[in-house]
């Protein structure tokens, strides 16, 4: 079941979010001393720009540990759920998600949680799933990461159906699982109108089989934009095959000036000149180990994307090229797409003055 409440399930326009606010630096691995301070002020500020702008989204990333180098990329992390509360409770129209490792959450506590952020907000609360990839973030919560996504899954899988149920069942019951043994357990309240969205991102074959059979929205990376167009076809296809659909989301960066040289001189600067390479080369080292986010055919080709958005789809440029970036991804298939910039709070007013209005004249927005 949707909810009329909850802008993410709205028809009539290319989503738009935000991407990585509660973290340090956001989605830039750079040293620039403008980068993004991750304070809750911060987010508080940005969260009620983009309510008011009619932004659809925020999306955080659940961090526990950061990437080294010299500003320990992602070493500040908000925890998402209280994060999303909070967000909520200060915002009237904006969809916030908290981000969830389904190995280090227990999923009775989760639905709680959850059923509580949606009924504060009249339901504008959103679930982003994930199975886990990053071995050395378990080892710090004392966790052991299973090695094959098959056992990743098939936990994910039946954690979320715990969450399902408590979400939809109106009388206690006992679960007799492979991964979980309840008695007795019942979920109230319930969420305010049926099931809040639910995004996983996923790369493997598994896990885009988990995402497809549970999600309303798959979240995954623009490498290439044809690449991206057949990809969003077969997952689309692929969820239709066992009666869903499934809207893909992907994620994008901003740096946009008056002019395309006072663009691309600021993206020299945050990266060429000022990127955190030993950070920077943590991420792809541990994206080549664990994720299957990125399709590693691509991933060493992409350092230099890494490093100014952690790997998002370029929107470089004036307020015209950003506009048409933007765009293409909708030409691509994709439903909406998560936006970050290098400064949020600073950066969103121009992107909200001079790119939603010709979004809007496109009939994007």
């Amino acid at each position: 079941m949707t909810t009329s409440s909850n802008p993410m399930f709205t028809r009539d326009r290319f989503l738009l979010g935000t991407f990585s606010s509660n973290c340090s630096s956001g989605m830039t691995v750079t040293k620039v001393p403008e980068r993004w301070d991750n304070s809750f002020d911060n987010n508080l500020r940005l969260a009620k720009l983009l309510d008011e702008a009619g932004i659809d989204f925020m999306l955080p990333i659940a961090r526990w540990i950061g990437y080294g180098g010299e500003t320990d990329f992602h070493g500040s992390v908000l925890e998402t759920m209280t994060w999303a509360a909070g967000l909520l409770a200060h915002t009237q129209k904006i969809a916030v998600f908290a981000t969830i490792h389904t190995a280090a959450n227990n999923p009775v506590v989760v639905a709680k949680q959850m059923a509580t952020i949606d009924q504060l907000s009249s339901g504008r609360a959103g679930l982003n799933i994930v199975a886990g990839w990053n071995k050395p973030e378990y080892e710090a919560l004392g966790l052991t990461l299973p090695d094959d996504h098959e056992t990743r899954y098939a936990y994910a899988q039946e954690w979320f159906d715990i969450v399902r149920a408590l979400w939809t069942r109106d009388t206690h019951f006992d679960w007799d699982g492979a991964y979980f043994k309840l008695k007795g357990t019942k979920g109230l309240p319930k969420p305010f109108h049926g099931q809040p969205p639910i995004i996983n991102a996923a790369g493997s074959a598994q896990g885009r089989d988990f995402a497809t059979r549970n999600a309303n929205f798959l979240f995954t990376p623009t490498i290439d934009l044809e690449r991206s167009k057949s990809e969003v076809a077969e997952l689309k296809d692929q969820a239709k095959g066992v009666g869903r659909e499934v809207d893909v989301l992907t994620f994008s960066h901003v740096i946009c000036r008056p002019t395309e040289k006072e663009a691309q001189d600021y993206y020299k600067y945050v990266t060429t000149d000022n990127s955190d390479w030993d950070a920077v080369d943590n991420l792809v080292r541990l994206q080549f180990a664990h994720a299957q986010s990125f399709p590693h055919d691509l991933l060493a080709l992409i350092r230099d994307r890494m490093a100014a958005g952690h790997g998002g789809f370029p929107l470089i440029g004036t307020p015209e090229q950003v506009a048409e970036g933007i765009a293409s991804l909708a030409d691509a298939g994709f439903r909406g797409s998560t936006l970050s910039f290098v400064d949020y709070v600073e950066e969103f007013p121009y992107f909200r003055d001079n790119v939603l209005p010709l979004l809007e004249q496109r009939g994007i927005r």
